[in-house]
């Protein structure tokens, strides 16, 4: 990891990965609306199951986190090269990580977990639920107490962050000893695009018929071992630009790979559709395609991203902001929007229209509203706004 000095580091704000920033999440929002029509489980479901959807949303699923927990670990050395020490990183991180965690798990949380109870039988509406009902802990009407829901990415992230933290203040010339040899390593032939690969599909078949595929921090041991080197990459590469050149040379095959990858997963979820099984070995060929296109199509992303994506323009600061705010709601809106429409029987596309509408406007009111309060600002994972910043302020990347 170069020292962020060295005249040799990328020093700049690399545009082109807040704009995948910005559309890895936009895409997020839109890929959780399609899961309300989606033949999987989910935390809401519509009346209407579209087949259809099985295709496109299985083409997204296996890199869409990997993609977020790449670009996330990118930003995290900026901000650990701005901060200049592990501590102070750590401390940063803490502020606009845990906050947010702990602002959504106490306000935003409670809107899934009221609709997730209430689809059980619950009789109670939001507000009893919410301040009598929702703090406990263990089972209550078939849910689990306490639940972050789809925070968990933040609270991953935060433990990412707070290892990788920890080792660098106890020992980080060995760690950058050990990442340089690494990326030498690496920008050797086509090493950057089947080693990665090949660790990757090891530790996910390894895992497969071991532990469960289910998100807890604590047991999700198979989403940890996709998501953290993912995580180091972005880490590493922001660190060390000489691997780039590799990535360069290679995006197109990994381009390839990936829509090959991509056409297995499809495949074999429309031969086993919705809850359907499939054979072992047929699971443990989509699972090894599914981990393949994830290092692939994130390779792709990234050269695309630095190769046609990297400048600036005058929405972006504003956009960039506005990402986690807009993430730490979108879901409970989503869900809310969804419970109450299940009533008024509405067709397909008035429902999707009406999700993704109403799901746009709740997230920009709150994004909006949240980022005039200075004390606000905090709990939606807002920097303090300068004296000398335009309401669109620049963003510090989650």
């Amino acid at each position: 990891m170069t020292e962020p000095t060295d005249s040799s580091v990328r020093t700049n704000r690399h545009y082109g990965l807040d704009w995948l920033r910005i559309a890895a999440f936009a895409l997020l929002i839109v890929y959780h609306i399609g899961m309300v029509f989606a033949p999987w489980g989910w935390v809401i479901k519509t009346g209407h199951a579209i087949p259809a959807l099985i295709a496109p949303m299985s083409l997204l699923t296996p890199w869409r986190l990997a993609l977020l927990f790449a670009v996330s670990g990118y930003a995290s050395w900026h901000l650990f090269a701005k901060s200049g020490s592990a501590g102070k990183f750590l401390r940063s991180r803490n502020i606009r990580l845990l906050v947010p965690l702990a602002f959504g798990m106490a306000v935003l949380v409670p809107i899934e977990m009221w609709v997730r109870v209430m689809g059980k039988g619950y009789p109670h509406g939001l507000i009893r639920f919410w301040t009598h009902d929702y703090w406990r802990s263990g089972d209550f009407w078939g849910r689990e107490f306490p639940s972050w829901e789809h925070l968990w990415f933040v609270a991953y992230l935060w433990t990412y962050t707070a290892i990788l933290a920890a080792g660098l203040a106890l020992n980080r010339p060995r760690l950058e000893a050990g990442a340089a040899r690494l990326v030498g390593w690496l920008s050797t032939g086509a090493r950057i695009l089947w080693a990665p690969a090949a660790l990757l599909v090891t530790a996910k078949l390894a895992l497969l018929f071991v532990v469960e595929e289910e998100h807890g921090l604590f047991r999700d041991w198979a989403g940890h071992a996709q998501y953290v080197p993912m995580f180091l990459f972005g880490f590493v590469l922001a660190g060390a630009p000489q691997l780039w050149p590799p990535l360069w040379r290679w995006w197109k095959a990994a381009l390839a790979i990936a829509a090959a990858c991509g056409a297995a997963v499809v495949t074999v979820e429309l031969a086993f559709p919705g809850e359907a099984i499939p054979p072992h070995w047929v699971m443990a060929a989509e699972r090894a395609a599914q981990v393949t296109m994830a290092w692939t199509m994130t390779i792709a992303l990234f050269v695309l991203a630095d190769r046609y994506w990297n400048r600036d323009h005058r929405w972006r600061r504003t956009f960039a902001e506005a990402v986690f705010p807009f993430y730490l709601i979108h879901q409970p809106a989503i869900v809310l929007i969804t419970w109450y429409s299940l009533p008024l029987k509405l067709g397909p596309l008035v429902e999707f229209g009406m999700l993704l509408a109403g799901t746009t406007m709740i997230c920009t009111a709150f994004y909006l509203l949240g980022r005039e309060f200075g004390w606000l600002r905090p709990l939606i994972g807002l920097g303090p706004r300068t004296a000398r910043e335009s309401p669109a302020v620049s963003a510090q990347p989650a």
